[in-house]
């Protein structure tokens, strides 16, 4: 199946936001303090952002084994030891085919695993259920979701869902991305496919379908990130709607709440910490919400990725975003931003004020 990554709707729909997203991001530019010089040798790292989130830009974080080449980087999640999980397609030369990589605190390499993820590795969840940690891990190649434990032991895998009349061929089913709720239920978002959202029970018993194509509230098109939102007075799921432009709020059964608009270009996923939003931002930049969902700032803004994410590395601008993919915030508040780019890409933003 050809990757809908490389359909021409979807760079179709890449290039609309990037030129609905300029105007904005010039008139924001203008009176927002996105980088800082710290010296005129470019030596130190670019200060990004101002006042209570300003961060230290650390590119190409963390330190790869030899043997280990990234393709795209996709997923990021951090375990309760504080080591970080980068989920990645693989790069063509890559001697060894592990999708999934491990880091200390530090960047230091720890472990790797994952090469059936090779080529499809997409969205990574990480959730801690009765003091066990599991990833939820999106393969695209595959059509499907894979839960395991923290080393890559399979705990159960679930392809296209049978029975809902929504699929023709099960390869019309692109997983994307993962949530899950405090009781345990699973959401999967077929961002890739059919822009349908698939609800499971923990143990990945199948339960109801929602969502489809549209730009109608209840409608999806490309619900490319999800996340089950606690910072509200009752848990809420948020989709990252992206070729919609626009945040889009669920209840659990699937029943449409809200939507938010402001301030997006095309959100790709999310992640919450200290009453903050996370959004990283294909094109280009990254988003932080307060607790209200208005903006707090735009971070790395890089002005658009066509034409530059198939560079390499040294085409790539310090400071500058190209195609934010998804990220995190760790328990500190630093934040790591993991990038849809050939060569791959991680970023951290350490958190000095």
């Amino acid at each position: 199946m050809t990757n809908p990554r490389n359909s021409p709707s979807r760079f179709s729909s890449r290039r609309s936001f990037l030129r609905n997203g300029a105007g904005a991001a010039a008139a924001f530019a203008a009176g927002a303090p996105f980088i800082r010089a710290e010296d005129k040798s470019g030596l130190k790292n670019p200060i990004l952002g101002s006042g209570e989130h300003t961060y230290e830009c650390i590119h190409d974080w963390g330190e790869l084994p030899n043997g280990i080449v990234y393709g795209n980087t996709h997923g990021a999640a951090e375990d309760s030891q504080g080591r970080i999980y980068v989920m990645h397609t693989v790069h063509r030369t890559s001697p060894k085919a592990d999708a999934i990589v491990v880091f200390d605190a530090d960047g230091k390499f720890v472990k790797s695993w994952g090469a059936d993820f090779k080529g499809g590795a997409h969205g990574m969840h990480l959730a801690n259920e009765g003091g066990a940690e599991f990833l939820y891990l999106c393969d695209t190649a595959r059509h499907m979701v894979v839960k395991t434990t923290l080393d890559g032991e399979v705990v159960w895998q679930r392809g296209c869902p049978e029975g809902t009349g929504g699929y023709k061929r099960t390869e019309e089913y692109v997983p994307t991305n993962v949530a899950t709720a405090p009781d345990g239920t699973v959401f999967v978002a077929d961002g890739y496919g059919r822009n349908y959202i698939h609800i499971y029970k923990a143990d990945g018993t199948y339960v109801s379908t929602f969502g489809g194509s549209g730009k109608e509230p209840g409608h999806t098109s490309c619900p490319h990130g999800l996340l089950v939102d606690i910072r509200g007075p009752e848990p809420l799921l948020v989709v990252a709607d992206r070729t919609n432009a626009r945040l889009q709020y669920f209840t659990l059964k699937g029943e449409h709440v809200r939507f938010v608009t402001d301030e997006l270009r095309a959100p790709c996923h999310f992640h919450a910490h200290g009453g903050n939003l996370l959004i990283p931002d294909l094109n280009s930049r990254v988003t932080v919400f307060d607790k209200d969902n208005r903006l707090i700032t735009h971070l790395g803004d890089g002005g658009g990725y066509e034409g530059v994410r198939n560079q390499p590395r040294t085409a790539f601008k310090a400071g500058q975003f190209v195609a934010p993919h998804s990220g995190i915030f760790d328990r500190n508040g630093n934040i790591f931003i993991v990038e849809w780019v050939e060569v791959g890409r991680v970023t951290k933003l350490k958190k000095i004020v």
